[in-house]
């Protein structure tokens, strides 16, 4: 029988988070064994500090202004020197998936949600389609890291390996766990509980990815392959445009650490955090902080001044990450944020349900990949079209939704088709990654498509 090391005892005595060990007479030994090695490797100095002294989400800048953005069009220049590095192995493609898909209703990956409009094709298998697809353009396997959570890594590596890696090489994907920190009563400080002894855990933010990467040795793996940069990406947008040679060309051009697509803001109340210039530093103000007077604030064309939405697409040098990751003072901060959540009371061995949203009951702490942009000495931040590239899923209805997502992917395939001369007599048509990754390689098949006589799916 699994029993409590007395120096983990007096620790929690210390913090007065003896709570957590109030059903211990009724846990069998693996619960106890998962409720030790759960506490063991929690920081309660740290906690602590964190809880008193932590920035809140994003702290807004004493000084900043707009950011200095280059234009959407790639030269063939740029074009050739990214198709380059994907050629030689210089890129790998980094997706973000520790979310689950509660706000759609689901609670399992957020990557397994049926994204395609008319297959209903995966999230997952749209970007790993992506990832195959240009390894086989440039062929070289093309690194796919997908970072998961202790809620999503299960499913997803068991989803990947019934789809059969989706054909890609099965030393190719690498799987990633980003860290978890335990949630706090923002009143007493006390860790709150998920169950009879187990903790309140919940992902560390996207941030984590930088410090996840590091510990689990990718970063070192990616010196040893020669791998130089990390295209990072979000698991809800369909769209995104997956080691775009253009983007890594001008990344590479100007020798920039950290690259980041924009795209422009059509409303002041739109929910996307904003690039912006701090003491010649890039950075991102998140919408709930930016001023309302700033947020709808236009220059002299008549465009929003702030209007460099982050549509979360960033490139990396991997000596950059080395760097942000390596050292204390270049380490992603933690940052408090007041939610609202159900949880077990060991006191009562009851279940607390969750309050209103604006009733918060829980603090959680989590870094945000934004905070490594100002470690950056050069930087890039680069337009791209919204209907070219920015289409996620985050609600269930409303903006952002399935429905708006699938709109804008069909919108998008009938503009390649148009391009291309291909007449679609008014029916839908969905392109899939494997058949063309974009208008250019859709035209260069036109030739050779059949007659479009109903909705249709490319493939």
């Amino acid at each position: 029988m699994t029993t409590l090391p007395n120096d983990l005892l007096a620790c929690l005595r210390e913090h007065d988070q003896e709570h957590v060990l109030l059903d211990w007479d009724a846990l069998d030994s693996d619960a106890r064994a998962a409720l030790v090695y759960q506490l063991a490797a929690i920081d309660f100095v740290q906690l602590e500090a964190l809880r008193k002294h932590v920035s809140p989400p994003g702290a807004l800048p004493e000084r900043f202004r707009p950011i200095s953005v280059t234009p959407a069009a790639f030269t063939d220049d740029e074009k050739a020197r990214g198709s380059d590095a994907l050629r030689n192995g210089k890129v790998a493609a980094l997706l973000v998936a520790g979310g689950q898909g509660s706000r759609l209703g689901m609670l399992q990956p957020k990557g397994l949600f049926p994204a395609a409009p008319l297959s209903g094709m995966s999230l997952y298998q749209l970007h790993a389609e992506k990832v195959f697809a240009l390894s086989c353009r440039y062929q070289r396997p093309i690194p796919f890291l997908v970072m998961t959570s202790p809620a999503t890594d299960l499913p997803t590596r068991a989803f990947f390996a019934e789809k059969e890696h989706f054909n890609l090489v099965p030393d190719q994907v690498k799987f990633f766990q980003q860290g978890t920190m335990p949630a706090l009563c923002p009143r007493t400080g006390r860790l709150l509980m998920e169950a009879p002894g187990k903790l309140f855990l919940s992902p560390n933010g996207h941030g984590g990815t930088l410090t996840a990467l590091a510990e689990s040795g990718l970063l070192r793996e990616f010196v040893a392959r020669g791998v130089e940069h990390v295209f990072y990406f979000q698991v809800d947008n369909p769209l995104v445009k997956v080691c775009d040679p253009g983007f890594i060309g001008r990344h590479l051009a100007a020798r920039s650490e950290a690259s980041s697509k924009v795209i422009a803001k059509e409303l002041p109340e739109e929910k996307v955090g904003v690039l912006v210039e701090v003491n010649g530093r890039c950075s991102i103000i998140e919408y709930t902080l930016l001023p309302k007077h700033l947020a709808a604030e236009r220059d002299a064309s008549g465009e929003l001044r702030f209007r460099a939405g982050s549509p979360a697409i960033h490139l990396f040098s991997v000596s950059f990450l080395e760097r942000v990751t390596r050292t204390v003072a270049g380490a992603l901060p933690y940052r408090a944020a007041l939610k609202s959540v159900a949880h077990y009371d060991p006191h009562t061995r009851t279940m607390v349900p969750a309050p209103p949203a604006h009733e918060s009951n829980a603090v959680k702490f989590e870094r945000f990949i934004f905070d490594a942009l100002p470690h950056a000495e050069r930087w890039l931040a680069v337009e791209t079209r919204r209907d070219e590239e920015f289409a996620p899923i985050k609600n269930a209805t409303g903006p952002d939704s399935p429905e708006t997502s699938a709109v804008a992917q069909l919108v998008l395939y009938a503009q390649w088709l148009a391009r291309a001369g291909v007449e679609t007599n008014g029916n839908l048509v969905e392109i899939s990654p494997l058949f063309a990754l974009n208008g250019d390689e859709l035209a260069a098949k036109a030739p050779l498509l059949p007659a479009i006589t109903g909705p249709t799916i490319l493939n």
